[in-house]
């Protein structure tokens, strides 16, 4: 089961143009401020700069679906014929992503917040 988009992360070259086109956006600072990651939180969901995205493969914005058991829903999702591009990773404090592609080369992200 999900509970929505709850993130989207951008793979971008120049993190700190990124940065400040994002806080002109958003209008806020970022939560999160390192080299590897800049997150915003606005009205509940995250915007994330990934300056390493396209060296993972991401080829635009993935959209992260919130769910309750993502070892669950990435098996339904590869089942279903989604190719696997990150499998299960603790990004920090329990927070777990993974992310597929569809037979399109769409994106897919999952994110389950710690138990």
């Amino acid at each position: 089961m999900t509970a929505g988009l709850t993130t989207i992360i951008y793979p971008v070259k120049d993190l700190d143009r990124a940065k400040a086109l994002f806080r002109a956006l958003l209008d806020v600072e970022p939560y999160a401020d390192e080299p590897y990651y800049v997150g915003f939180r606005v009205a509940g969901q995250d915007v994330g700069l990934d300056p390493n995205g396209h060296a993972k493969g991401m080829t635009g914005p993935v959209p992260y679906w919130q769910v309750s058991d993502l070892r669950a829903r990435l098996a339904a999702l590869l089942d279903a014929g989604g190719e696997l591009l990150q499998d299960v990773k603790d990004v920090g404090g329990g927070k777990l992503i993974a992310s597929v592609k569809d037979a399109d080369g769409n994106l897919v992200g999952l994110v389950q917040e710690p138990v």
